[in-house]
């Protein structure tokens, strides 16, 4: 005997058809896709040193986009609670209803396992491990604990933000050597002043979805701070990765220009009022400053053989 549709069932049927591919692009994420992806074509440039093997590469940039983008669809089902109270977040699919949660899970599965297989099959157990390592930690212990509970979010979650890159370098490397774990340094001392910045602009969204970040939690001088600690800590790290000799001078030099002014940038929040401003200008050349790395990682073996600094002095 034919039962006629419950009033979900009806309600959820509408809603999918009220989906559109559109909305499940939105889910990955595609501008944290983007800038993903141009820091694992660095890792991957800076340790193939001129060499290019096809496989590896699709594989290393295809295969960790998927898994970047099953990240965020994951992270979206997770957090569509607090997107609801936020304004930039308002719109999404999840929160709209314009896809189900059940829906989107499904989606994010299948990305990851596709990204996973990618890798699997084109790379090494290492970069697979580490992809699975950076995956872990932005949905468990980031998304699901982490970002609603502790000020030191943040800082966990830089690991995974960190890891593209070092994924692209251990696909040609097979090995976690000094320059995965320089590469490992540097984005992940990049993200803290990034992610400070974006929560001192946007800190009545945070403060209304009640994220207990760093801003928030402690106030923006105290942000200030940290931000100026990081960007020097950063701007240390990013000019080692020239000086030990795993990138050339043409990255060094980019690395000592962009770091500079963005620690000058950093500065200028002592003597700044408009804290937001500020804010917005630190964030906005922090995505300048890691995009011109990666870029410069990726070309600088093009450009010149080079070798550790220091040999220069024997």
């Amino acid at each position: 005997m034919d039962h006629a549709p419950s009033a979900s069932q009806h309600d959820d049927r509408l809603t999918l058809r009220r989906a559109t591919w559109g909305d499940y692009v939105a889910l990955t994420k595609p501008g944290i896709i983007g800038g993903n992806t141009i820091s694992v074509m660095g890792g991957y440039f800076l340790a193939a040193r001129g060499e290019f093997d096809l496989l590896v590469f699709a594989s290393a940039v295809l295969g960790l986009a998927l898994v970047i983008a099953s990240g965020c669809a994951f992270n979206n089902v997770i957090d569509r609670d607090i997107d609801a109270v936020m304004r930039r977040t308002r719109g999404r699919p999840l929160v709209q209803g314009r896809i189900t949660p059940t829906a989107a899970l499904g989606f994010a599965t299948l990305l990851g396992v596709a990204g996973f297989v990618l890798l699997a099959l084109g790379t090494n157990v290492l970069a697979v491990g580490l992809a699975g390592f950076g995956f872990a930690i932005y949905v468990g212990a980031y998304s699901l604990y982490m970002k609603r509970h502790s000020e030191y979010g943040t800082l966990v979650g830089s690991l995974s933000g960190a890891m593209p890159p070092v994924v692209g370098y251990c696909a040609v490397t097979g090995q976690f050597d000094g320059g995965a774990l320089t590469l490992l340094a540097i984005f992940c001392l990049w993200q803290m002043p990034h992610s400070y910045a974006i929560a001192i602009f946007r800190r009545e969204d945070y403060q209304a979805a009640s994220i207990p970040v760093l801003p928030v939690v402690r106030g923006i001088a105290t942000a200030r701070h940290y931000i100026l600690g990081y960007i020097l800590a950063f701007v240390a790290a990013s000019l080692a990765l020239g000086v030990a000799g795993y990138a050339g001078p043409g990255y060094l030099f980019i690395a000592l220009i962009m770091g500079g002014y963005w620690l000058y940038l950093a500065m200028q929040g002592y003597r700044i009022r408009d804290e937001e401003r500020w804010a917005k200008r630190v964030f906005g050349f922090s995505i300048l400053t890691i995009t011109a790395l990666s870029l410069m990682m990726s070309l600088d073996a093009y450009l010149v053989s080079f070798s550790p600094l220091w040999n220069e002095f024997y």
